[in-house]
């Protein structure tokens, strides 16, 4: 008896973490909708403002991106690592951890600093790098204009020649079930010889191209660290409630084969007391 003791509060077990997971499960499924709508109407606008400032970059001559087109020798790298505040979310955040050592080797031999947001990668990667700023309250108040103060940072610190380079390292949300991780390149911003224009039509601007230019380049480069910011939000729901939808399913299949192991073991513990019973009237009788 015993042993179904062990097997009946092992199944009590299994079945409050099914349910843990399951709800968990579901706050992420209900969180996931508005995070996947936010990124999704974000995307046409964010594609479409970079698409603009390169096409206006490729018809200009020379260097127009001012101190944030300034191509440097790269001595000097700063990583801005996006990851969770919470875990339970499968390889959500071990993924950007393992893309963030890649590129240290990359760049192996230069200073390679982290600027991270989300408690998960600063508590992955403080011990084996230097950490020189965290950013673990965002996803509190994720706004654009909470956003936008870092990016300004980061701006600032490239301008000054703290970094040469700076990257973006993030989960690209794909859909529920698949999150990409990519690098991006946030500065210095890419020449505009190497991007081709699509422009066919002569537009006459006002104020000049050069202005707009200038102008757009902060709105864009804040622009592409929020949509960074609110992809990995996105992927972060969406990669929970997938860990949480295969956990609650293996904690299903698991007291499933308890129950059905305790029920074995009763059956032959039932069994025995009554070949003990059967045995023992026997002896009497005879």
């Amino acid at each position: 008896m015993a042993n179904l003791k062990e097997i009946r509060n092992r199944i009590a077990s299994v079945s409050s973490t099914m349910q843990i997971t399951s709800a968990m499960k579901m706050v992420s499924a209900a969180k996931l909708k508005k995070a996947q709508d936010a990124i999704t109407a974000m995307r046409p606008y964010a594609e479409k403002l970079t698409e603009l400032l390169q096409n206006l970059s490729a018809t200009l001559e020379g260097d127009t991106g001012g101190a944030y087109a300034e191509q440097r020798q790269v001595n000097k790298v700063l990583l801005v690592v996006v990851t969770s505040n919470r875990g339970l979310a499968g390889a959500f955040n071990s993924n950007v951890i393992k893309q963030v050592r890649v590129l240290q080797e990359q760049y192996a031999g230069k200073q390679v600093d982290l600027l991270t947001i989300g408690k998960k990668g600063d508590d992955g990667l403080k011990k084996s790098a230097t950490v020189i700023a965290n950013h673990n309250g965002l996803f509190d108040a994720l706004t654009f204009e909470n956003v936008a103060g870092i990016a300004e940072n980061l701006m600032q610190k490239f301008v000054d020649g703290e970094y040469d380079r700076i990257e973006l390292v993030y989960n690209h949300f794909k859909n529920a079930a698949t999150q990409i991780v990519k690098t991006e390149q946030f500065l210095p911003l890419t020449p505009a010889g190497a991007v081709e224009t699509t422009a066919t039509v002569d537009y006459i601007f006002e104020p000049s191209k050069e202005e707009i230019v200038l102008s757009l380049i902060p709105l864009s480069l804040k622009t592409q660290l929020y949509k960074a910011v609110r992809d990995s939000f996105a992927s972060e729901h969406g990669a929970r409630m997938t860990a949480m939808h295969k956990a609650t399913d293996n904690a299903t299949a698991l007291r499933n084969q308890l129950k059905l192991t305790y029920n074995k073991a009763r059956q032959a513990a039932i069994t025995g007391e009554i070949l003990e019973i059967v045995g023992g009237a026997e002896a009497l009788n005879g």
